[in-house]
């Protein structure tokens, strides 16, 4: 949802807003990331911010840390989070959104098997204003279908290529969601008996795409010797994994290991999209995420 609107608004620094009860905050929980931004009426960026994901202490800390990036960004805006009209937070798993919880969000550390309380906790923090939680690529895909690149559709699939590769459908204007995980791209199985991907089943485009599994691909094949700088790179970063600034930058340096890897990934990404448009037919195709505007 942050990513989506940021992609429309004009940044932060272009004055303060007038109108503060028409004022909303977005968040975007993602694996390595925590991307907030203040929204107006009009879906100008007026303030952003973004936060590293926590890697321990569980779903209490992430909370703290989705309130601290949003903060940041209502600072950058000139307006206090607790006078923002409502917060929205996209985030990757199971989503409740009717009572706020999230649960088996694998790309994000730690106690997430239980449906957690997100909405509510966050609530707590913000000061009691209005918190909805919905799954991170539908409500991308729904922004995008609205206000960005796909707003001249009627047909739209969004796919987001980051820590995992998620999806989002809008099918003659109307966001389809199934029993509540339809477009899940990034589960179907692209190549039979292949990969192990994070959810437990073999050949899901995840397992070759998903940053997650790339990263842990490329550690062992350093950990036999294969050279690679993605590491180096990792290091000299001041980084823990390999983001997507990481990978851009092996590409840019032709690291072989990097650039079979991302065209693995590609081929991969390009059966299960073209899987997809064969069996319903899409106008677009959107894709986002931070590996998508990477490649």
């Amino acid at each position: 949802m942050a990513e989506a609107s940021a992609k429309n608004g004009h940044g932060a620094g272009n004055g303060k807003p007038t109108d503060k009860a028409r004022i909303w905050g977005g968040i975007d929980l993602g694996g390595t990331k925590i991307e907030a931004v203040v929204v107006d009426a009009r879906g100008e960026v007026l303030g952003r911010a973004r936060h590293p994901t926590p890697t321990t202490g569980g779903p209490g800390e992430v909370v703290k840390e989705l309130y601290g990036a949003l903060g940041d960004a209502a600072q950058a805006a000139g307006i206090e989070p607790a006078k923002l009209a409502g917060v929205g937070v996209g985030a990757a798993g199971a989503v409740d959104a009717n009572s706020g919880t999230l649960a088996h969000t694998s790309n994000v550390a730690g106690g997430w098997d239980a449906p957690y309380p997100l909405a509510s906790d966050l609530r707590d923090l913000v000061g009691g204003g209005k918190v909805a939680l919905g799954n991170d690529v539908q409500v991308a895909v729904a922004a995008e279908y609205k206000l960005g690149a796909g707003r001249n559709y009627r047909s739209v699939l969004g796919v987001w290529w980051g820590t995992g590769v998620g999806g989002g459908l809008v099918l003659n204007g109307v966001p389809w969601r199934g029993r509540g995980s339809a477009g899940e791209i990034g589960h179907m199985v692209v190549k039979p008996d292949g990969a192990r991907c994070g959810c437990g089943r073999r050949g899901c485009l995840e397992a070759y795409a998903g940053r997650a599994c790339m990263e842990r691909k490329a550690r062992a094949a350093a950990k036999k010797g294969e050279k690679t700088v993605l590491f180096d790179i990792m290091r000299e970063k001041k980084r823990t994994r390999l983001s997507s600034s990481v990978w851009a930058r092996a590409l840019k340096e032709k690291d072989p290991l990097a650039t079979w890897l991302i065209e693995r990934a590609i081929r991969m990404m390009g059966v299960a999209i073209a899987s997809v448009i064969n069996l319903l037919d899409v106008e677009a195709v959107v894709i986002g995420g931070g590996l998508g505007a990477v490649s």
